[in-house]
């Protein structure tokens, strides 16, 4: 998943304004204790992030 779908995916789901405080603020166990922008800076493919973000959010399975 390139990063630009990422981020439309994010803004599509949070909202625009939202999508990058969730992002830089919610630390998730399941990327390590990172927030998004933490595990993406570690290398983290943004489908994996995406995917965590999706389950720890219960984001439908339409929506994925």
């Amino acid at each position: 998943m390139r990063l630009t779908v990422f981020w439309e995916r994010m803004a599509e789901h949070f909202g625009t304004g939202y999508a990058d405080t969730f992002a830089r603020d919610h630390v998730m166990s399941e990327l390590g204790g990172r927030t998004v922008h933490e595990a993406l800076a570690a290398g983290w493919d943004a489908k994996d992030v995406w995917r965590v973000v999706c389950d720890v959010m219960h984001v439908p399975q339409e929506q994925r």
